[in-house]
């Protein structure tokens, strides 16, 4: 194992620059968990999500082992807390069965992991401890989209004060761009700043001319499927789709609901609302996308095609992919509300026309924020990969999960860079996920 490959690839955050971090997602960990009962804490047990008390445990475990722990070498503050909250030894079926602290108990474990990871940062700190501080960071904000797609899941009230209403509407986003072909470099570089050790380390792979859809697909287009029998056609799925479709007896996604005097709605967390016909479909897993696409006479990107959409550049007279990359689809800029919908800049997603400042070099827009995006492309390793020391992280889940690019409206910008590589498996339907097509 290469350490200075590992630890050398920060954001180059300052200590306290990190502590303010640690201190904003923490402050979004608790808008979202701070509302809910005892009993919502724990909620069903289901296989596709955690109990709340749980998850935030967790968190804050994570924080404590990589950075206070590992780090620093100090004691553990809860003499079982690797018995509680260790995600790679703790079975999922058995976290509603432990003997976790109440919640006075978990709050205040976190609080004091953060109180001790601030002193610390107090003094300074240099790699590699910083580098475990930087994991911790994105690992509490994974957990906070994931908080926000369990309360829809559970049909809990939207959290409050997490974002402006997104209910302003802005219309359609239609057509395709067109991307030249050419040598892709695929994956991060060591001047990316902070990577997971999936992103590692570019390679080059060939990709031809394609075009891709300027927006994601809509629910008015996906309505236009499902209401011409798309879920009922056998020939649009694949063999496993199929099985997934019969086996939950879907008719259209998880939370639409068909109104007998015709048009859709859907459950927006507890509530009933109209389907706002010019948002992305959302809450769709790869089979629905899948067959989607094959209604549609489309296809899904690659997620090579997918990040050349994205972050490419034509070369000077167009013919080819130039070799540089953007860092963000819109240039160099930090991302800012007008030109994605991320960290809770809004509590859903926009319409697919909204953002227009977005546009990648391309034309493609929101290609960050609003809703993850499933490609085609199997979660594998990239070549020569080693694991960093976090090893569960990636390497359980290769080849049989699919990889999901750019973010969603609840995703922190620290998570939703044009890089990263998000991974589930196909029959997931309850993140915050859509789909763009490409021409066949």
């Amino acid at each position: 194992m290469n350490e200075a490959l590992i630890y050398r690839p920060t954001s180059g955050a300052t200590a306290d620059e990190l502590a303010a971090q640690l201190c904003d997602v923490r402050n979004c960990t608790r808008r979202l968990t701070d509302d809910l009962s005892t009993q919502q804490l724990m909620g069903p047990m289901l296989p596709i999500v955690n109990p709340i008390l749980w998850e935030i445990g967790h968190v804050g475990w994570f924080h404590e082992y990589w950075t206070l722990r590992h780090a620093h070498g100090q004691a553990p503050l809860l003499a079982r807390a690797d018995d509680l909250w260790n995600s790679s030894t703790v079975a999922h079926a058995t976290r509603w069965d432990l003997d976790l602290p109440d919640r006075n108990g978990v709050f205040g474990y976190m609080a004091d992991v953060l109180s001790r990871q601030v002193d610390r940062l107090a003094g300074g700190v240099a790699l590699p401890a910083s580098y475990f501080y930087e994991l911790s960071i994105r690992h509490e904000d994974m957990h906070d989209e994931a908080l926000a797609y369990t309360r829809q899941t559970h049909a809990y009230a939207r959290p409050q004060a997490l974002g402006d209403p997104a209910t302003h509407r802005e219309g359609a986003c239609e057509g395709d761009v067109d991307v030249p072909g050419g040598r892709w470099q695929l994956g991060s570089t060591p001047v990316d700043g902070f990577v997971f050790d999936n992103e590692k380390w570019v390679h080059t792979v060939e990709i031809a001319p394609f075009r891709i859809a300027k927006a994601p697909v809509s629910n008015a287009d996906f309505a236009a499927f499902v209401e011409e029998g798309g879920y009922r056609r056998r020939e649009l799925w694949s063999a496993a789709g199929w099985e997934w479709r019969e086996r939950v007896a879907a008719e259209h996604p998880i939370y639409w609901l068909n109104n007998e005097g015709g048009g859709w709605t859907w459950r927006n967390h507890d509530r009933v609302e109209g389907l706002p016909p010019h948002a992305p479909v959302t809450f769709v897993n790869w089979y629905e996308a899948q067959a989607y696409c094959n209604w549609a006479k489309r296809r899904l990107p690659t997620e090579a095609e997918w990040e050349a959409a994205a972050v490419g550049q034509a070369s000077a007279d167009g013919t080819r992919l130039a070799g540089s990359k953007r860092r963000w689809p819109w240039g160099e800029a930090a991302p800012s509300r007008e030109r994605a919908n991320l960290g809770f800049a809004f509590d859903g997603p926009l319409d697919v026309a909204a953002l227009p400042a977005g546009d990648s070099a391309f034309g493609c827009r929101q290609m960050i924020g609003n809703v993850w995006e499933w490609t085609a492309s199997d979660f594998v390793a990239f070549p020569g990969f080693a694991a960093d020391p976090y090893e569960d992280y990636s390497q359980p889940w290769f080849n049989a999960r699919k990889v999901l690019r750019g973010g969603s409206f609840a995703s922190s910008a620290r998570i939703a860079r044009p890089l990263y590589r998000n991974f589930f498996t196909p029959e997931r339907n309850d993140v915050i996920a859509g789909f763009r097509t490409c021409a066949l």
